[in-house]
C-alpha cells in the first residue's frame, strides 16, 4: 500500500477546483488500500462505534454513517495517517500543511431509499477559514444510480452559508441561518457536476459547496465510502455556532490553530503525527 500519490495534481486540476468547488481524481489509491479499506468498512458497520447513526430515515434498506471512526479502529487510523489522502489534499488545496479535521464512513446498501439531502460542509463544523476539503474515497463502483455524489459548480463561492440538514430527516439543528434553496426545482439555474466512480478513484470537494445524493437504487451493488475531511494554513477551531458533534473536547481555544490529538497535523508527514502515536 504506497504512502505517495500515484501523480502529481495538475494545474488544470487545481484550476478546475477553485472553479467548480471539486475534482474527480482517478487512479490516486492502490489497490492494497481498497481491498484492506473494504474490510475495515464491513469491519466497522458489525462493531459500530459511538457516533453511529442511522440514516434511512424510515425508509427502506439501510444507509449506515458513523463519525471519528479513525479514534477507534485501527485500520481507519492508518488510512488518516499513511494513506495519499492528506497528501492530495494539500496539492489541491496548495496548503503547506493539512490536519485531520474528522472522517464520515456513509455506506448506502443495495436498494436503500433515503438520499443524501442538499446540503454544504462548513455550517456544520467548528471551523474558520477557506482551505478546508472533503476526500470522498469509494470502495465500491458507484454508479449514477447507486448514489454518486451530485455537487452545484461554483456554490462554494455564492457567498452564504446555509441552514444544516439533518441526515436522519429531524429538526436537531434548529433554524440559525438561512434554508438552502430548493435545489430540485431550481435546476435550470445551476450546472451540475457528477462522476461515476471506481475503487481507487476520489473525489475532492470544498466545505462550501453545495452538494447531495440519491439512495441507492442498484439491487446488488452497495455504495461504501469514506469521507476525510481536512483543514489547511487559515483554518482556526471556532465552536461558536457549531453543531457537528465531536467524539471529545478538543481541548483547544476558539480562535486556536487545529492543532492537537483529536485534529492531528497529517502532512507534511516528516514533522506530522505517526499512525504508531
Amino acid at each position: 500500500m504506497s504512502q505517495d500519490i500515484a501523480r502529481a495534481v495538475t494545474a488544470e486540476e487545481r484550476a478546475r477546483y477553485e472553479e467548480d468547488g471539486v475534482i474527480c481524481l482517478r487512479g490516486l489509491f492502490d489497490a492494497g488500500w481498497i481491498e484492506r479499506m473494504g474490510r475495515a468498512v464491513d469491519q466497522a458497520i458489525a462493531t459500530p462505534g459511538p457516533m453511529a447513526l442511522n440514516l434511512s430515515q424510515g425508509k427502506a434498506g439501510r444507509f449506515h454513517g458513523d463519525s471519528f471512526v479513525w479514534t477507534w479502529q485501527d485500520d481507519f487510523r492508518a488510512f488518516v495517517f499513511d494513506s495519499p489522502a492528506a497528501a492530495i489534499a494539500a496539492e489541491v488545496m496548495g496548503a503547506s500543511r493539512i490536519n485531520l479535521f474528522f472522517d464520515t464512513l456513509l455506506v448506502k446498501e443495495p436498494g436503500s431509499e433515503a438520499p443524501t439531502p442538499w446540503h454544504h460542509d462548513l455550517p456544520y463544523w467548528p471551523i474558520d477559514g477557506w482551505q478546508v476539503c472533503t476526500v470522498w474515497v469509494p470502495f465500491d463502483p458507484v454508479y449514477r444510480d447507486s448514489g454518486t455524489v451530485e455537487y452545484v459548480a461554483g456554490s462554494h463561492r455564492w457567498g452564504q452559508r446555509f441552514q444544516p440538514q439533518s441526515f436522519t430527516g429531524d429538526d436537531r439543528y434548529g433554524r440559525a441561518l438561512p434554508e438552502i434553496p430548493d435545489i430540485e426545482a431550481e435546476r435550470d439555474k445551476h450546472r451540475f457536476v457528477s462522476f461515476e466512480l471506481q475503487p481507487g478513484d476520489c473525489l475532492v470537494h470544498h466545505g462550501l459547496i453545495v452538494h447531495g445524493a440519491s439512495g441507492n437504487r442498484q439491487a446488488a451493488t452497495r455504495r461504501r465510502a469514506l469521507a476525510t475531511r481536512w483543514c489547511g494554513d487559515d483554518c482556526r477551531y471556532k465552536p461558536e455556532g457549531s453543531v457537528q458533534p465531536l467524539i471529545r473536547d478538543p481541548g483547544i481555544a476558539s480562535g486556536a490553530p487545529m492543532d492537537c490529538e483529536l485534529f492531528p497535523r497529517v502532512w507534511p508527514r516528516e514533522t506530522g503525527w505517526s499512525a504508531s502515536a
